[in-house]
């Protein structure tokens, strides 16, 4: 009788056991049918499209004219050809196998290769609610123009071969890895740091890797002694307008959607990047009693790189402080701690994208408004947050110093890293290209 009561039981445990794992199953198939299925937003990905396109605009020919403007007669070309020529380099590496290490499921520090040659990207693919080949195109505009930047760095000096090499391999090497910590999944971005249009991932990471560049390749010859100025401002000037313009691409387009967020993050770029020019303008005329053409247009892009990080955080009143801190502390940045510490930042990458991005960083911390971005800053009680933006500035920074020195030794051992001292005193436009500005 017992083992019979036992059979009983043990059926109807069984039977019990299937109908739960059963109604278990059943309430994830439903659970899964509720939850909304992203559909393609038609006015954001017409605002992506266009974000796109404005952005490709800041590196061609916005940055190419900016830091063209900026050298001698005989180092124009070059210094445009390295932005042109960088575009195309990276535009096949990020399809090759970038876009897989910065956004494909992986590790915290970097993305696998589920993604490489965009492996699964189809017509319908969708992240968030637009099309994934165009949030593709947009993060491939923004891998162009981080090691572009570098470049105002060594101006006039680096070989145009050990260039393209340093900069193919420094966006796999440091550039992808670093966009995964913050925006692919990695631990930056799951511990916190705010980034919105990036402050750690371009310009810190940037403006480190262009310090380094400057500090191996050592200073251009007759740096202190000659006169280096500018041959062409008027070349920058028409430069820094395009990159102001293609910004709003940059910030308000890292909403990767048509809302509000991207009308206060457009609203706020305007509002810092204005403040930063008005800030290094009236910095210059009072410590050298004239305000210069390029002054100002290095304040509006210090201004601009600062609001970067916090343009989806932050309000009208902080991007007013936000970008009146940057532009003074940027001229200092490009003027005072360069001359003091004696290394050659040819166009000032380190001091305005380098400098701009860590001050941006840090206030992104003190101004996060959390009806705006989610998260509050130290001025709504959240005094944390500036600590973590602190560990995401050291991070970046680390990891930028560190792998960029080693990528210029070896290439140096390998194929050398500067041109000749002759080839240097002509200029490299005749003496790389082969070609002249008459």
């Amino acid at each position: 009788m017992n083992q019979g009561l036992k059979k009983v039981m043990a059926g109807a445990g069984m039977a019990f056991a299937s109908m739960f794992v059963a109604g278990a199953a059943l309430a994830e198939e439903a659970a899964a049918a509720a939850a909304p299925v992203p559909v393609l937003d038609s006015g954001s990905t017409a605002w992506m499209l266009t974000s796109t396109v404005l952005v490709l605009m800041m590196t061609i020919p916005g940055l190419a004219l900016f830091y063209g403007g900026m050298v001698r007669k005989k180092n124009i070309l070059a210094t445009m050809m390295q932005s042109f020529a960088i575009t195309a380099l990276v535009s096949v590496l990020w399809v090759l196998v970038g876009y897989s290490l910065a956004f494909a499921e992986g590790t915290p520090y970097v993305g696998g290769l589920g993604k490489a040659l965009l492996a699964g990207v189809e017509v319908a693919s969708l992240t968030g609610v637009i099309p994934e080949t165009v949030f593709i195109v947009f993060q491939m505009t923004f891998a162009i123009i981080t090691p572009a930047l570098i470049t105002g760095a060594f101006a006039d000096r680096m070989k145009f071969s050990s260039m393209l090499v340093f900069m193919g391999l420094w966006v796999l090497v440091v550039y992808a890895p670093v966009c995964h910590w913050v925006w692919g999944g990695g631990f930056l971005g799951k511990d916190g740091v705010l980034d919105y249009a990036g402050g750690t991932v371009v310009h810190i990471n940037a403006g480190i890797a262009g310090l380094v560049a400057a500090v191996v390749l050592g200073p251009r010859k007759g740096f202190g002694t000659d006169n280096l100025a500018p041959a062409n401002l008027s070349l920058a000037i028409i430069g820094a307008s395009l990159l102001w313009v293609g910004w709003f691409g940059f910030n308000a387009g890292s909403a990767a959607a048509a809302d509000g967020r991207a009308g206060m993050a457009m609203l706020v770029t305007q509002v810092a990047a204005a403040a930063a020019t008005l800030g290094w303008i009236f910095a210059e005329w009072i410590l050298r009693k004239k305000p210069s053409v390029l002054g100002a247009i290095s304040g509006a892009v210090a201004g601009l790189v600062a609001i970067t990080p916090a343009s989806g955080f932050v309000g009208v009143g902080g991007a007013l402080i936000i970008g009146a801190v940057a532009g003074v502390v940027c001229f200092w940045g490009a003027t005072g701690l360069k001359h003091a510490l004696k290394y050659d930042d040819s166009l000032d990458a380190f001091g305005v994208h380098g400098i701009g991005g860590i001050v941006g960083a840090i206030l992104t911390g003190v101004f996060a408004v959390e009806a705006i971005g989610g998260t509050p800053g130290l001025l709504e009680g959240n005094a944390g947050q500036v600590l973590t933006q602190l560990y995401g500035i050291v991070a970046t920074i680390v990891w930028s110093a560190v792998a960029s020195f080693i990528l210029l030794k070896v290439i140096d051992l390998v194929i050398g890293l500067r041109v000749t001292p002759d080839e240097e005193r002509e200029g490299l436009d005749l003496s790389l290209h082969g070609e002249s500005i008459h």
